[in-house]
């Protein structure tokens, strides 16, 4: 009889429940050693891991990825457990009697509404050091930033206070490998205030976007670079000399596709892009621009995303003289963002309706400027026919060819011309579109341009 065929959840759980039972026995046995109650161990590392040679779950998958020493898995599964076994921890909770509180060494912080114990890098080192200053040493090592924690973005110490000790820090796992490793499903992040961007995708295509030939050619050089950049960096050995990454500026009025041609990039070669939302990543609070942009930049530096600053003038706009406190923090705001960019292994695209307004300094960094021009006549009716290929809701006798060539309008202009129309022909119990509707929707485009038929 075949055996039945685990969800990657289901994987997940088995492995997780002997790594929760390793783990547990190994605290037991810390616990015992530091109050000499007598134990079957004389060290912690003699009590040991289950065995994940055969294991195809998405934990084990990733322990075996960076090939995990015992100290580094332990840490793994100690930032794990809050998540999935809180209970456990609940051991560290002893009460120093002497002093009438905790035991500093044990670590440890309470959050605001999980009433457990949290575990922090002290957590960590009491653990696996205990009062060895040679181990401790290399238990700080493992969150330095080159280690592949930090690297791989799997788990880091968040401190709070630069003034604080090092190892004091929460031992944050993070969303990522906490949803590969439970659910067995790629995390992407949900907008929050915490992480200002939203995940854009489209149901159009690219026959969808009418865009004039030089545009693509800009387009397909992205294109080639993100499906080549390893030939070129590495085959090619050009990494020595070229920066990772590739940044872009988008610019030409609005509505001409700039968005949905960045979406589209993604959605071609299998990349997800994320808009910036700038309302909530300009703060009037010093410092507080750069952590949120920090966090954006630090979950997509292992995942390929192209990141997608729409209005980007906002926040990549020219710096100004420094005649106050103000102005020079707004300069220090524009040089850590080029900084970000410049560091970014990904696609960072740029938008504006302004070229102008966007500060010289980030102008010379972007390998590709692309001016997306309102549409020739002949875009334009490519557009129109494109709307309204089907027909079906629209009238005999409407000369789409007329329209496109009468109006000046843009891609996104035709789209709420469209709508308009359809909800006009409704309105008037009509089933069908025809062609005062469109007029009517058009005069209504050109007014928001102060501009008339």
């Amino acid at each position: 009889m075949n055996p039945v065929k685990m969800s990657p959840t289901q994987l997940n759980a088995v492995t997780l429940e002997r790594e929760i039972d390793w783990f547990s026995r190994v605290l037991e046995t810390v616990i015992k050693l530091y109050f000499e109650q007598g134990s079957d161990h004389d060290d912690v590392r003699e009590v040991t891991p289950p065995e994940l040679s055969q294991d195809t779950s998405e934990y084990a998958r990733l322990v075996k990825q960076h090939v995990m020493s015992f100290d580094e898995r332990l840490i793994f599964i100690l930032a794990t457990i809050p998540h999935i076994r809180p209970q456990l921890l609940d051991l560290l909770f002893i009460r120093n009697k002497n002093l009438d509180r905790g035991y500093a060494e044990f670590g440890g912080w309470q959050g605001k509404y999980h009433g457990g114990f949290l575990p922090t890098g002290e957590t960590a080192a009491f653990i696996l050091a205990g009062q060895n200053l040679a181990r401790r040493f290399e238990v700080i090592r493992l969150f330095e930033s080159d280690h592949f924690f930090s690297s791989s973005a799997i788990l880091q110490i968040e401190r709070q206070s630069e003034d604080e000790p090092f190892l004091s820090g929460a031992l944050i796992l993070s969303a990522d490998t906490l949803s590969r490793c439970t659910s067995g499903i790629k995390h992407k992040p949900d907008y929050s205030i915490t992480f200002p961007a939203k995940l854009i995708t489209t149901r159009l295509s690219w026959d969808d976007l009418v865009l004039a030939p030089q545009v693509l050619a800009e387009i397909d050089v992205i294109k080639t670079w993100m499906q080549h950049s390893n030939t070129i960096m590495q085959d090619w050995g050009l990494e020595k000399s070229i920066k990772p990454g590739y940044r872009s500026l988008f610019y030409g009025p609005p509505g001409t596709g700039k968005t949905l041609t960045a979406t589209l990039i993604g959605a071609e070669l299998g990349v997800d892009v994320y808009r910036i939302d700038l309302s909530m990543v300009v703060s009037k609070y010093i410092g507080e621009t750069e952590k949120n942009l920090a966090n954006v930049f630090d979950q997509a530096q292992h995942k390929n995303w192209i990141l997608f600053f729409d209005e980007a003038d906002a926040l990549f706009g020219k710096r100004t003289q420094t005649s106050s406190s103000n102005d020079r923090h707004a300069n220090q705001e524009i040089s850590y963002l080029l900084q970000r960019v410049e560091d970014y292994p990904g696609i960072v695209i740029l938008a504006t309706n302004l070229k102008a307004n966007i500060d010289e300094a980030f102008a010379r960094r972007f390998q590709s400027l692309v001016y997306f021009p309102l549409p020739d006549v002949s875009l334009r009716q490519r557009l129109w026919e494109n709307m309204l290929s089907s027909r079906a809701g629209l009238a005999d006798g409407v000369d789409l060819a007329h329209l496109a060539s009468k109006y000046e309008l843009s891609g996104g202009a035709i789209t709420n011309v469209v709508r308009y129309g359809a909800i006009s022909a409704l309105q008037m119990k009509r089933t069908s579109i025809n062609c005062d509707d469109l007029v009517r929707g058009v005069a209504k485009e050109l007014r928001k341009e102060g501009k008339t038929i």
